[in-house]
Formats: structure tokens, C-alpha cells, sequence
């Protein structure tokens, strides 16, 4: 709890850390918004495939016009990453592909990487991490997303002394929005494409939020960072709320619905039939953790923990994150700490594509967020046995043979595709 204490000696020593953002959308743009605000910390540059857009970006997050003059925007990331002066990058750009080779860059750098890019952190985070760790930088997840949030609600408990039952986060879900596309989206939000689009609203990143697909990619780097295991066939997205945390969640041999203890999960705030739930934790994140003893169930008690009816099971939770608004703990943590807000040290989880429908040979995948598949969160061994595709590989390839409707798309299914630096990092991963 030093951290604010820490910048404060940087602004004094005229010292600030020196950031660059490597993509300008709203991730990044929330993150802008604050960082003029932060004391000990200035932008270095920005990178982002079109400059005007995020000239606008930065008029409209209210910064003024000298200090958007005095920001260097480039198109060029890797000129950016490399400057001398930058010591920390952060990747919000969305893509996997271009968020492995950024952070690649930073780590030979010698920069300390702040991952907001959750595709490329599932795609082949742990050897980012262990490159970084023999660079002697950090790589670090966002903090202000939820597998950061999660990761240190996770910490803390076991730096408690207790036990992860469960974690995860809550999300809006129903099972027919697996099949949700880019053009039936907006039905499920409400929301005319008129509408959608008058709020500058992407329907292929609100669909990857609908479908379960960020669920899968969330839950899998929690599962990476901290060593919690993904349910076999994936998600069950379970109806929660948060009254309902320490009783839902806890072995089904107890009367809870996990498999087992030590699970990630993702929680709905609709019941099956469409119905909100009153305590819903839509956008909020969780722990439940177990008090082994008479003593800690009895102090549980004592200071109003919320818990099940046996007492064993207790629940924390967070209604809501602030996304980008947060992501300046992670800038400050990696620099001034040299410590991550979380980091993918393992391959535990995979995110995995599933055909929303059935597909036929020759047609081409398009990734996250489209109209062909989804993505589930399922056990790396799974993964690595089936040589299942991850979703943040499923775009732009075409199939080879035909796939039925809700089956995982494998290698085997695919026609043959141009190798890749994202490829050769998968490869590296299965080394590990």
C-alpha cells in the first residue's frame, strides 16, 4: 500500500515514469483520461494504426489541445516500444498476433510490459512471462480488467492462509447467446445498429462479450496466473448471485455445482428464463475460500462473513471494476514494485474456438467476436490433446473438411495456413 507514496517521490525527483500505450481504443483511452491526473507518471507516446483517430480520442477523454500537441502518435509501435526513454509498455490493441510481437519487442527491449491484450496473454502468456523473467523486466496482467482483479482477490486470501474454492467473475448470460453474431447482436442489447453505431460501439467486440468468448479468455488467464482449474467441457456460467456465492460454488458432493474445489467460474446475472437476478454480479468479480477449522468458521460468524449454511464456505466479492480508469496501478506496480498485478506463469486453461453452427469446408473462420465460432474455456491438457485451435488463431484461416455445430475446431479441420510468429510462440508454449 506504497505505491501512491512511490509516485509522489518520482513527480518530486522530476523523474516521472515514462509510459507508451501501444493501441488507443477504449481500453487505452480510459487509461490516457487518468494518466495526466497521476502523479509520477507522463506519457512517452502513443501508437495506433490511424493518428487523427486518436487525436479525437484524446480531444474527447479531455485532454487539452497543448498537451495532445506535446505527445508524440505514431503508427509505428516498434520504433515507440524501443525508445530509450520508455520504460514501461503498455498493449491495448486488442489483437493477438500483434500483442505477442509487441510485448516480444518490449521484453528484448529491456521494457517492463503491462498486458491489457487478454487474447495474447491466453495465446501464449506464460512464455512472454518466462522471457521477461530473464530479461529481468516484468510482464504483467491490467489491473482494472478482471483477471487482475481476480488474481489479487486470489493472493490475498491465500496469503491469509485459506484455501480458493472458487473464483471468477459475473457476466450477463443465457445459452442461446453462443450463437449471437455481429449482426444479431445489438437484439440481445436492446439496441438498434443505428443506435450502436451512433455510440461509436464495435459489434464484433460487444458479440465477443455476448457469446461467452471474453468469459473463456478471462477465465483462462485466471486459470493461468494463479493455478485454478477450468471445467472439463467449459463454462457453465451458472445463475449466481452474490447471496448465493459460498452455497453455488462449493463441491456438488457438499451441495454446490463445481466438480471439485479450486475452479474458475463465471457467474450469470440472468436466471435461465431471462429473469434478472436482484444481487446480481454482472460486473463484478469474486473469490470463495473455505475456513478449515471450528475457529475460522466461528470468527467468520462473528464478523458477519458471508457464508454458507454449514459456515465452511465464505465469499468475497467486488460489484464492479473501472477498467482502464485502474490500469495505472499496474504501470506503477511493475516499475516502482518490479512486480506484476498478476502474470500467466503456467499453462493451465486454453480458450478454444467452437462452430457457432455448422460449417462447411472451404469457409473461412473469423475469430472472436464473428459469426463462425466462439470461445471455450477448457483445460490445456484438453487442448493440447485434441490440438484444438485457440480462438485468438481461428481468424482469417479456412477449413479444410466440414465441422458440426458446437464441436471444437481442431488442426486437423483446417487447411493448411502461412506459419507465424504467434504460431512458433504456440509451439514454444507447448514446450513448457
Amino acid at each position: 500500500m506504497n505505491l501512491h507514496r512511490l509516485l509522489l517521490r518520482r513527480a518530486a525527483e522530476n523523474n516521472p515514469i515514462r509510459v507508451a500505450v501501444i493501441g488507443a481504443g477504449k481500453f487505452g483511452s480510459m487509461f490516457l483520461h487518468q494518466a495526466p491526473r497521476t502523479p509520477g507518471m507522463t506519457i512517452q507516446g502513443i501508437a495506433d494504426l490511424s493518428v487523427p483517430r486518436v487525436k479525437q480520442a484524446l480531444a474527447r477523454i479531455g485532454w487539452d489541445a497543448a498537451l495532445i500537441a506535446a505527445t508524440p502518435v505514431t503508427e509505428d509501435a516498434l520504433a515507440l516500444i524501443a525508445d530509450p526513454r520508455v520504460e514501461v509498455v503498455v498493449e491495448a490493441t486488442g489483437d493477438p498476433a500483434a500483442g505477442l510481437r509487441h510485448a516480444r519487442h518490449a521484453i528484448r527491449n529491456g521494457k517492463h510490459v503491462v498486458m491489457v491484450n487478454v487474447e495474447a496473454d491466453v495465446l501464449a502468456g506464460p512464455v512472454l512471462a518466462k522471457e521477461a523473467e530473464r530479461a529481468g523486466v516484468v510482464y504483467s496482467m491490467a489491473y482494472g480488467d478482471q483477471p487482475a482483479l481476480v488474481a489479487e482477490m486470489v493472493d490475498t486470501v491465500r496469503a491469509a492462509g485459506f484455501a480458493v474454492v472458487a473464483a471468477g467473475k459475473g457476466t450477463k448470460y443465457l445459452p442461446r447467446y453462443h450463437a449471437s453474431t455481429p449482426e444479431t447482436v445489438w437484439d440481445f442489447y436492446g439496441l438498434s445498429a443505428e443506435q450502436a453505431a451512433a455510440g461509436g460501439m464495435n459489434p464484433r467486440m460487444f458479440n465477443s462479450f455476448l457469446d461467452g468468448t471474453k468469459s473463456g479468455i478471462e477465465m483462462a488467464a485466471i486459470a493461468n496466473a494463479v493455478g485454478l482449474a477450468p471445467p472439463e467441457d467449459g463454462l457453465g456460467f451458472p445463475p449466481c448471485g452474490t447471496s448465493q456465492l459460498p452455497t453455488l460454488l462449493r463441491p456438488h458432493n457438499e451441495g454446490g455445482l463445481l466438480p471439485r474445489k479450486g475452479m474458475v467460474e463465471v457467474v450469470s446475472s440472468l436466471t435461465r428464463d431471462g429473469a434478472e437476478i436482484p444481487d446480481n454480479l454482472r460486473w463484478g468479480v469474486y473469490v470463495v475460500f473455505e475456513g478449515e477449522t471450528d475457529y475460522a468458521r466461528r470468527c467468520f460468524a462473528e464478523y458477519g462473513v458471508a457464508t454458507d449454511d454449514s459456515g465452511r464456505y465464505a465469499a468475497l466479492w467486488r460489484p464492479y471494476h473501472f477498467i482502464g480508469l485502474e490500469l495505472g496501478v499496474s504501470v506503477a506496480s511493475a516499475v516502482l514494485r518490479k512486480e506484476p498485478t498478476g502474470c500467466s506463469t503456467s499453462w493451465t486453461a486454453d480458450c478454444v474456438a467452437v462452430a457457432k453452427r455448422p460449417l462447411k469446408a472451404g469457409e473461412m473462420l473469423d475469430g472472436e467476436g464473428g459469426a463462425t465460432v466462439w470461445g471455450k474455456c477448457v483445460p490445456a491438457a484438453r487442448s493440447r490433446d485434441l490440438r484444438a485451435v485457440p480462438i485468438g488463431l481461428a481468424h482469417g484461416v479456412a477449413l479444410a473438411r466440414d465441422v458440426a455445430e458446437g464441436a471444437l475446431v481442431t488442426e486437423a479441420d483446417l487447411a493448411p495456413r502461412a506459419p507465424g510468429e504467434a504460431l512458433a510462440m504456440r509451439a514454444e508454449l507447448f514446450a513448457l
